[in-house]
């Protein structure tokens, strides 16, 4: 029979007492080590941002519905990132595609291409409309009629690529015509550019 009297519950003590301390000991170790390797994580490790939906916003792309020739895409481009993004080129099956800008060149307003890209700066937009920047099909191998989808891919300045879809709707404003060669529009009597008008406002819906 073990002794009941205070020697025996002083000789209990100090087991009690190294057996908590070995178990508080342990428990600490393990709080301070590394991740369960099974869950792909390690302790004060954030997880991967999500990968953005593409290089830029594009709201309200559209297309001047047109039958043969020449036609225009428009929209406005948003760039939410905190750094400036150049758009260099752009493709499409519907024909060949370039970037265009309307400037004034020895007292006439002429069509060309953009030099250096279009760059849409950081929280900035980019309007692209009839009468200024816009993407130029040109020899359209098809018809682009009113309600069909154009697909335009898009290529920037760092190598990536984003595609947008743009509705074909009627516009009877900006008619550009290009000379042989489209190196400039043809121009009127006037010296300016055949085309029905400078308008600021979109397609008729």
């Amino acid at each position: 029979m073990r002794p009941t009297g205070p020697l025996g519950a002083n000789r209990r003590a100090p087991v009690v007492f190294a057996a908590v301390t070995a178990a508080l000991l342990a428990v600490g170790t393990a709080g301070c080590g590394p991740a369960d390797p099974a869950s792909g994580t390690r302790a004060g490790v954030s997880a991967p941002a999500s990968t953005p939906a593409g290089v830029i916003g594009i709201r309200d792309p559209w297309v001047k519905a047109a039958d043969k020739g020449m036609t225009a895409a428009f929209g406005t481009l948003v760039n939410d990132s905190d750094t400036d993004v150049t758009l260099t080129g752009a493709t499409t099956a519907v024909s060949a595609l370039e970037l265009h800008e309307m400037t004034m060149q020895d007292g006439k307003m002429v069509m060309r291409q953009k030099q250096g890209g279009i760059v849409i700066r950081a929280k900035g937009t980019h309007v692209l409309e009839p009468g200024g920047d816009h993407l130029m099909l040109m020899d359209l191998r098809r018809p682009v009629r009113a309600g069909d989808e154009v697909t335009v891919t898009l290529t920037f300045a760092d190598g990536r690529t984003q595609q947008f879809t743009a509705v074909a709707k009627p516009f009877t404003g900006a008619q550009e015509s290009y000379a042989p060669g489209h190196g400039a529009p043809a121009t009127q009597p006037s010296g300016q550019p055949e085309m029905s008008g400078q308008p600021t406002t979109g397609p008729t819906s």
